[in-house]
């Protein structure tokens, strides 16, 4: 079940994505989230909600990986790139 607050439960699929502002995406995957980009974080109401919006997807991040039992690190494979069938 998604998380409603962010729209994605953290290293849950390949395909959920998530953007703040016009710039920052964080997307999905089973073994790692990415962020990439910027947002501006303003002293209004507008910064607010983006720093919200930030912290949520963090908060919800961290709550599933606490209490697993995690590897030191883990190796992320590169993706495999095949022949266009079309």
């Amino acid at each position: 079940m998604p998380n409603k607050k962010i729209g994605f439960i953290p290293f849950n699929n390949e395909s959920d994505s998530l953007s703040i502002g016009a710039d920052l995406t964080i997307e999905n995957r089973l073994d790692k989230i990415s962020i990439y980009g910027s947002v501006e974080l303003t002293k209004d109401k507008q910064g607010l909600k983006y720093a919200y919006e930030l912290k949520r997807v963090i908060d919800s991040a961290i709550e599933e990986l606490k209490g697993k039992d995690l590897p030191e690190h883990i190796t992320i494979n590169e993706p495999e790139i095949v022949k266009n069938p079309f």
